[in-house]
């Protein structure tokens, strides 16, 4: 009986030593996080991905997913771009990608007005984190971008794409506004 009870407590641990051997962990760099309502509103993307957590560090702009698998870390990052942030992958497998719209939007060569949607703009330090982004962007004069605005129009005469460009170098994501 001992040795049934002791075969099977072994059988147990080495299932859960394991299955947390087969956690994906994702670190992203260079994310905006500004604030502790960037770091909320990271939390509050990753949470709507059943099995994912999430560790954000605002000093070092850097946000750590833990999943289950694969699939389940790649549902959470794009949760989080979705939630308007963007950052480098620690893991080739699992991709940041941010469709802008640009090109269905045939605003991939000069405009001179682009509305631009689900960027992250929970604060004036988020406000300021565009404005100084679109101001790398040649040939962008203005842009409406507000605390908690769902969206905002850049203006001038310049390359749709490289709006998107330099959002994503500021840890930020977003696309064109339908």
């Amino acid at each position: 009986m001992i040795k049934k009870i002791l075969t099977l407590s072994a059988l147990v641990t080495a299932l859960v030593a394991r299955t947390q051997a087969a956690d994906t962990n994702v670190k992203l760099s260079d994310v905006h996080l500004c604030c502790n309502s960037c770091v909320k509103g990271v939390e509050k993307a990753i949470g709507t991905v059943s099995g994912a957590t999430v560790q954000s560090d605002k000093d070092a702009r850097t946000v750590t997913i833990t999943a289950p698998d694969q699939p389940t870390a790649q549902k959470a990052v794009n949760a989080l771009v979705a939630a308007g942030y963007f950052g480098k992958s620690s893991d080739s497998a699992i991709k940041v990608q941010a469709p802008s719209g640009a090109k269905k939007a045939k605003v991939d060569g000069k405009v001179q007005s682009l509305k631009v949607a689900g960027v992250h703009l929970c604060c004036g330090k988020c406000v300021t984190s565009v404005n100084e982004a679109l101001k790398t962007v040649e040939g962008v004069k203005a842009n409406t971008a507000e605390k908690g605005a769902q969206s905002f129009e850049v203006t001038g005469d310049f390359a749709g794409s490289e709006v998107f460009t330099a959002l994503k170098k500021a840890g930020l994501a977003g696309k064109v506004a339908q």
